[in-house]
């Protein structure tokens, strides 16, 4: 008796694993962005060992209890922002009574805390300015509202993305694979975001304790 050979070439082929494109386009975008501050700091630094007693003089004003009170409000908002990621990859997409919050819940307390975080920044800039630190006052005040504010942009952009994702997740019944890519992408985005305020925080803030 002969041996029976499966001639169905669905099941001899191998499965296709293909790469998650939005992810892969974040993360690519994500590396320009590094770059851009990448230059940032190198101004920062080149101005700081052209002119150290401006930046002396520049450290002596900042508040760093309130600096860091407002670093500690942005690194908490991505921790409610993975709590969202958590919840898009198991499909919850707002809140169900014995599960806790969805994506929806936890992505408007990550806008909410980086719109205090705003507010915070726009708080220390005009105390700032009322005291005579504008921007083109000295290298100092150039290279710090010139970091902190591109900053600051971004944080506002991922703000606003924020509400495109939530928006998007009203507008359908229940998640699905584009929705979630689309709470991941923003979820990487947003740590991005904080990673490179904690570099700002310690560069601007605490490296005149060191150096």
């Amino acid at each position: 008796m002969g041996t029976v050979t499966s001639l169905n070439p669905a099941s001899s082929a191998p499965r296709v694993h293909r790469p998650n494109t939005v992810a892969i386009g974040t993360i690519v975008w994500l590396g320009s962005e590094v770059m851009f501050f990448a230059g940032l700091f190198a101004i920062y630094f080149t101005l700081r060992a052209m002119a150290p007693e401006q930046f002396a003089a520049g450290h002596a004003i900042m508040n760093i209890p309130f600096a860091v009170i407002n670093t500690l409000i942005l690194i908490s908002s991505s921790v409610t922002c993975q709590l969202g990621v958590m919840a898009a990859e198991r499909g919850q997409k707002s809140r169900i009574k014995g599960k806790g919050w969805g994506t929806i819940e936890w992505y408007y307390l990550s806008a909410v805390l980086g719109s205090i975080f705003m507010g915070g920044q726009v708080w220390e800039y005009a105390t700032l300015v009322s005291e005579g630190y504008v921007l083109n006052l000295n290298a100092f005040t150039s290279s710090f509202f010139m970091a902190t504010g591109f900053h600051g942009l971004h944080v506002l952009g991922g703000i606003l993305a924020f509400f495109v994702v939530i928006v998007r997740l009203y507008a359908v019944k229940k998640m699905g694979q584009r929705e979630m890519q689309s709470a991941m992408a923003i979820s990487y985005y947003w740590h991005f975001v904080d990673v490179v305020w904690v570099g700002l925080f310690f560069v601007i803030y605490l490296l005149p304790f060191i150096a």
